[in-house]
């Protein structure tokens, strides 16, 4: 059997802006995008959706995410989790963590900690929580 997880994030209208953002400042590889309107689905579109993400799918390090943006009155802000960054380079631990932050909410700031060499905790611009943490050397 496989199994694979993914983390699915949902958008109120924004996702095409989030996922070339995530691009941009994440390094993140979009590898598919279909709009409501080039959809089975576009009948059901919400009206001034067809340009909208209904399922996308991005790369990023060695996972994948998925994204869509979903009916407005469907939408509920995340909360509850975080999505978790894993870097082993501190400068570049920092510069997506600033990524992030840019127009978000920094919950806690890139910083070192009794557990990393260094740590953060935004909330970026669409609402999604993101953790960035660089792990401490090994101590031989």
């Amino acid at each position: 059997m496989k199994l694979s997880l993914f983390t699915t994030i949902h958008f109120n209208g924004q996702c095409e802006e989030a996922l070339r953002f995530y691009e941009r400042s994440l390094g993140a590889k979009i590898a598919f995008v279909m709009t409501w309107g080039d959809s089975p689905m576009a009948s059901q579109a919400p009206a001034g959706w067809e340009k909208k993400v209904l399922h996308s799918r991005i790369a990023l390090g060695d996972a994948e995410i998925v994204a869509g943006d979903i009916p407005t009155q469907q939408y509920e802000r995340p909360r509850g989790f975080s999505i978790l960054l894993s870097v082993d380079d501190t400068d570049a631990g920092e510069r997506m963590f600033n990524a992030l932050a840019e127009s978000g909410t920094v919950m806690m700031p890139f910083e070192k900690t009794f557990w990393a060499a260094r740590y953060g905790f935004v909330v970026d611009q669409f609402g999604v929580p993101w953790e960035v943490n660089c792990e401490q050397p090994a101590q031989n």
